[in-house]
């Protein structure tokens, strides 16, 4: 049975899950759907349509499914999905997306998003994701498995951040990011490869050592990045490094950060 404070406001149409907790002073709109055992700390604020998964954790004055900070947004029907297990700090923003952006802005599970961060229209962010404090995704962002995000950091619509990379603190991004990348300084350089996250997900030394080859093949080889990363497609026979080929010829509405630039 779910626990709901007095001063809660549940508007009728929302459903809520078995389990849940709503402390005092949240306002829960008609469309929202919680999922079992939901934690809602208080002052929390959920509207629109907007689903949340089993097991999440909602600090106070979050604000989840308003409308887009986009200005082409008419009123149109949009959605916010969150998955399971997350937690979602104080003061957490997550807009719902736009028809033009395909009308849902989608977190994955296992999440930790820090005070005051924000998730903006249509951003697509996969699982175990961290997202630091006062970091903000703008609007058509993907966020990859594994991506931590630096506190202070900015990432500019339309980039693609791939899986495990990480952004250190205070960098602006406008770039697409390769998986396993490394990204810091104030306009964010590819500097390296996320070696420490890498190393605690248990990734063999062997395939350490053939990222790192690509690398610095993708640094100093001949060609441009493209036909550098597709020779090494041809080339490598590690896993990992398929995927960083993979994820730089697929198709992008940005242009990549290279090493060194």
């Amino acid at each position: 049975m779910s626990q709901i404070h007095p001063s809660a406001v549940v508007e009728e149409g929302a459903r809520i899950g078995e389990g849940c907790q709503i402390g005092p002073f949240c306002h829960i709109g008609p469309e929202v759907v919680l999922g079992a055992r939901v934690t809602l700390k208080s002052h929390v604020v959920i509207t629109g349509d907007c689903e949340i998964g089993d097991d999440t954790e909602v600090f106070s004055f979050a604000v989840l499914g308003e409308i887009p900070q986009d200005l082409k947004f008419q009123g149109e029907k949009s959605r916010t999905v969150i998955g399971k297990r997350n937690r979602i700090r104080e003061h957490v923003t997550v807009n719902a997306g736009t028809e033009g952006g395909g009308g849902v802005t989608r977190i994955g599970d296992d999440g930790l998003f820090m005070a005051g961060c924000h998730i903006a229209h249509d951003a697509i962010v996969g699982d175990r994701v961290i997202v630091v404090n006062s970091a903000a995704v703008a609007g058509h962002c993907v966020l990859e498995d594994d991506v931590i995000i630096g506190g202070l950091s900015g990432i500019h619509q339309w980039v693609r951040i791939g899986r495990g990379a990480i952004i250190g603190a205070v960098t602006m991004v406008t770039n697409d990011v390769i998986p396993y990348g490394l990204v810091q300084a104030p306009r964010g350089g590819l500097d390296g490869l996320n070696l420490v996250g890498l190393k605690r997900r248990g990734v063999t030394r062997s395939d350490i050592t053939a990222l790192r080859a690509a690398f610095q093949m993708l640094a100093q080889g001949e060609g441009t990045f493209q036909e550098r990363a597709r020779r090494l497609g041809d080339e490598t026979e590690s896993a990992y490094v398929e995927e960083i080929v993979a994820f730089i010829t697929g198709q992008t509405d940005r242009s990549f950060l290279t090493p060194g630039g």
